[in-house]
């Protein structure tokens, strides 16, 4: 079988949830399946490099060189034209690791992975551009156009039945994983502790700090943790800072007017975008992580946080009670006070570390790239016999 796989997202300047699902998605395919073929696809007017070549014998990739706009809104979005999957020379299946604007023809099954409707949900988070991107993409009507949705998560199943009527029949709910070279523990003591104080001074850590890491957006409630450190700090004698680390992305001015108004503004520190080599760290040193985002498809910060051992606070919202509910500490995204009284409740128990850190293994084990790439590989070949007839 040949599987073509649309790879745009893997040449983000900075990597988000969903391009490292793509990344470590299509890295594990390839690992556990040497049979089928598969074709990696991208149109950029530039000469791009990947960050993380993938090579393997049953690779090929090809680009078209459109200008980016011109292709999607113009060639794609009203002409329906090249149909990639005829472009790429032909496919059996084309799977979409994130939403585009592809047109694809009737000679292919079509598969993509929808990682929320937030842009649906609360389209109030998003700047113009963004929503003008969405309500361009149509997703009610792309929808239809493929054969089998796969959702990150059950809540995500939910929302897409609910807010796209998609029946439940065309959903397949598959997990995504956890990158174990980031998240597997060194027994190693000695060199574990020397990249930790690496770490630290490459970032000029504090010695104890509370942390939060993600896309700095409205969605993901940053200024509520701000406000609840204030809280923390004004009711406690507590020298924790507040370290705050991600790309700014839309709207990312809120979070910024909250930093500059805190009393506490000299406790908080961003770090700007993090290496993803340097995250297992960022974590293990950090005393807390606080995610209390209003809605998450997945929820890959807090899954990390939590596999690492670290003490964690989320919400009570959208999936994070389905995927790291039993591991982490769960709040009213809403109240401030509520979530300043779990970061002090968080702080002053001392065996609360130990405990998350016994507890990561179940995480690391549940969540795993091998398992989730399986899956997607079983959910692939389920179309081989559709193919035969064909």
């Amino acid at each position: 079988m040949k599987i073509g796989v649309d790879i745009s997202v893997l040449f983000d300047k900075y990597y988000s949830g969903v391009s490292e699902y793509a990344y470590n998605l299509i890295t594990e395919l390839l690992n556990i399946d040497k049979k089928n073929e598969y074709v990696l696809y991208y149109n950029s007017f530039k000469d791009l490099e990947l960050k993380n070549p993938i090579k393997a014998d049953n690779v090929r990739m090809i680009k078209t060189a459109y200008p980016n706009k011109i292709f999607n809104y113009g060639l794609q979005k009203i002409f329906h034209y090249p149909k990639i999957d005829r472009a790429i020379g032909g496919v059996d299946m084309f799977f979409s690791p994130h939403l585009n604007f592809y047109s694809l023809s009737n000679d292919c099954y079509k598969i993509i992975t929808i990682h929320d409707l937030s842009f649906l949900r609360y389209p109030e988070f998003f700047s113009l551009r963004k929503n003008l991107w969405h309500s361009a993409i149509n997703i009610r009507t792309l929808l239809k156009k493929y054969d089998k949705i796969i959702a990150v998560s059950e809540n995500t199943k939910q929302d897409l039945m609910e807010l796209c009527s998609v029946p439940s029949e065309k959903i397949s709910v598959i997990y995504s994983g956890l990158d174990k070279s980031l998240f597997t523990f060194n027994e190693n003591i000695a060199l574990e502790k020397n990249n930790q104080f690496k770490i630290k001074e490459k970032y000029r850590l504090p010695e104890k700090y509370i942390f939060y890491i993600g896309n700095i957006e409205p969605r993901k409630n940053i200024e509520t943790i701000i406000k609840a450190f204030d809280v923390l700090r004004e009711n406690t004698s507590f020298d924790y800072e507040l370290i705050i680390a991600g790309a700014k992305c839309w709207k990312s001015n809120r979070t910024i007017n909250a930093w500059q108004e805190s009393k506490n503004k000299n406790k908080i520190r961003f770090l700007g975008y993090a290496d993803k080599v340097d995250k297992k760290y960022l974590y293990e040193s950090a005393a807390l992580f606080v995610y209390p985002s209003f809605y998450e498809g997945f929820g890959f910060p807090p899954l990390e946080a939590v596999a690492c051992g670290c003490p964690t606070i989320t919400g009570t919202s959208s999936s994070l009670a389905e995927i790291v509910g039993k591991g982490t500490i769960m709040v009213d995204v809403f109240n401030i006070n509520s979530l300043a009284r779990a970061m002090k409740a968080s702080l002053e128990n001392n065996d609360l570390k130990l405990y998350f850190s016994k507890n990561s293994a179940n995480f690391k084990l549940n969540f795993t790239w091998e398992k989730s790439a399986e899956r997607h590989l079983a959910l692939f070949e389920s179309f081989a016999e559709f193919l035969k007839v064909k």
